[in-house]
């Protein structure tokens, strides 16, 4: 058997700008793979740059032409520990870039296989939980409109962007215009251990289910000195990267939030939930803003979640690639009447 691979940058334009605490976007760049065996069949998977983690699209560009050798070289897509092992030998960091790879071979195993991810992996679809919908910084009014337009839409759990001297006024705004939605905040690092236990105290008179990463990922003993005075549970996402980082958060958080962006593929991410589980903590899946060619894989992970955050593709005006269908937020396996991660061309 040999594989063909190649590679293009796509440019995603969002329905509204996006801003978290650390910044706006208004566009993103995804870089997408396509791997094709002899039978013409091909794997697609793509990349979700972040920035905060050192990487861009042209970072990954740069790498992905020795990554992609490893593949051809290899030849096989259901060598995919070779392939993996081979990779992260070639190129340490850039986890993005490896991760287009990964999903892109794991695509092709289950185009070639005949099955969805999800039954290749012997998952439950009906195990799997809905993904939250996410409420970026703005304006008080903005902030209405788009948990207004958030309801309407049919989204039951919504996660709020924090991290404002107006994070009271943002939630309360967001309770006020979805009364009977779940609600979890993220501030991005932006708090210190103390002004986190102060604002949680604040915040949690609105109902809310959680509070992701409060303070910076280089403060560990920060993140156990919030999680013992708060009065909410608290999640880990800049501060789980990896799977050695999951022994570090335990004891320190509730929830640790991973990333495939952040690790490196699907069976990285895998193996972070299961030690995550081993650890006492409960898991949610998280996502960059993403086309659907790199949010379809993650919805495959979604019966081993306790939380999902996967409306990456949900932000974006005009998606080039369908996905996973997700109705109001609903992660709707069962309903996927095609082989593979489901991604392709809309």
């Amino acid at each position: 058997m040999s594989l063909a691979t190649d590679f293009e940058r796509v440019s995603l334009e969002l329905e509204n700008a996006f801003t978290i605490a650390r910044g706006t976007q208004e566009t993103v760049e995804n870089v997408v793979v396509h791997v094709r065996d002899d039978d013409g069949t091909v794997g697609v998977g793509a990349a979700a740059p972040s920035a905060h983690y050192g990487e861009t699209a042209a970072t990954v560009e740069a790498v992905l032409p020795e990554l992609l050798a490893v593949v051809e070289d290899v030849g096989d897509p259901h060598r995919l520990d070779r392939i993996e092992r081979r990779m992260r030998e070639t190129v340490e960091r850039n986890p993005a870039a490896r991760c287009a790879v990964s999903i892109a071979l794991h695509d092709l195993v289950c185009k070639r296989l005949d099955v969805p991810l999800y039954r290749y992996w012997g998952l439950d679809p009906e195990a799997a939980v809905s993904t939250s919908y996410t409420i970026g910084i703005d304006t008080t009014e903005r902030v209405a409109e788009k948990t207004e337009t958030a309801v309407e839409r049919g989204y039951s759990t919504l996660k709020v962007k924090v991290g404002t001297d107006r994070d009271e006024e943002i939630v309360s705004t967001v309770r006020e215009r979805a009364p009977d939605a779940t609600i979890r905040v993220d501030a991005n690092e932006a708090w210190t251990p103390r002004e986190a236990v102060r604002k949680i105290d604040a915040l949690a008179a609105y109902d809310l289910e959680f509070v992701e990463q409060p303070v910076p990922a280089g403060d560990p003993d920060g993140l156990e000195f919030v999680r013992n005075r708060s009065a909410l549970p608290i999640a880990a996402d800049e501060s789980c990267v990896t799977l050695e980082d999951v022994p570090q958060i335990a004891g320190r958080v509730d929830v640790a939030n991973l990333k495939l962006m952040k690790c490196g593929g699907l069976r990285e991410a895998t193996r972070m939930i299961h030690a995550a589980r081993a650890h006492g903590l409960e898991v949610m899946l998280g996502c960059m803003v993403e086309t659907n060619v790199a949010i379809a894989a993650a919805a495959h992970l979604a019966p081993l979640l306790d939380y999902a955050d996967l409306d990456g593709s949900l932000l974006v005006a005009d998606d080039p690639y369908d996905g996973v269908p997700m109705p109001a937020g609903e992660i709707d396996l069962e309903s996927l009447d095609r082989p593979g991660t489901g991604a392709r061309h809309a």
